[in-house]
């Protein structure tokens, strides 16, 4: 049985969005070991439009990281959607209609992990619907200030937390289970 893990890089103020223009002075090997984990535990990657749209726009023709590029491009996708008709990306599947259903029986279809990283309103989604298995977060020591917060005005969702490391970068490794009620 496959579990939905959902990973992120997340500043300590909350935010997600445009790591790309705050996390990479934080990058470390132990970092990259943390990634790495994951990703081999994948079973495919679950993700919602927009960052499908991202990703597929990206990674088919990536030169700066080819072997991430083929990992991608070769594992299965899911993309959480009711206005995606068609997938072109290589390997993709378009879950529309009644996806809680549709996850739960993929959950029991596939062995291994369903890996997401970068969406945090289906993340929120996953959560409220008693689909999400277990939230990675990689918190970076930096307060962006603006952008997409993790958690913007949510119900309550007790979490446990099951991990904790610190980085020689000051980065917090942090992973979290649904606490039963």
């Amino acid at each position: 049985m496959a579990k939905i893990i959902s990973s992120f890089f997340i500043s300590v103020d909350g935010v997600v969005e445009r790591p790309d223009q705050w996390h990479f002075p934080y990058w470390s090997d132990e970092m990259g070991a943390v990634v790495e984990a994951g990703v081999s535990t994948a079973a495919g990657f679950l993700m919602g439009r927009t960052l499908y749209d991202e990703w597929a726009a990206y990674w088919p023709t990536a030169e700066s990281d080819p072997d991430i590029a083929k990992t991608f491009n070769e594992s299965r996708k899911f993309v959480l959607s009711n206005t995606l008709k068609k997938a072109d990306w290589a390997n993709t599947t378009v879950i529309t209609g009644d996806v809680a259903a549709q996850l739960r029986e993929l959950k029991e279809e596939l062995e291994g992990d369903l890996q997401m990283s970068g969406s945090a309103t289906t993340m929120r989604w996953l959560l409220a619907n008693g689909l999400l298995d277990e939230l990675n977060l990689l918190v970076h020591p930096i307060v962006v200030g603006r952008g997409q917060r993790l958690f913007e005005d949510e119900p309550t969702h007790p979490l446990k937390l099951t991990r904790s490391d610190t980085f020689a970068t000051g980065v917090l490794h942090l992973s979290y289970v649904p606490a039963e009620s």
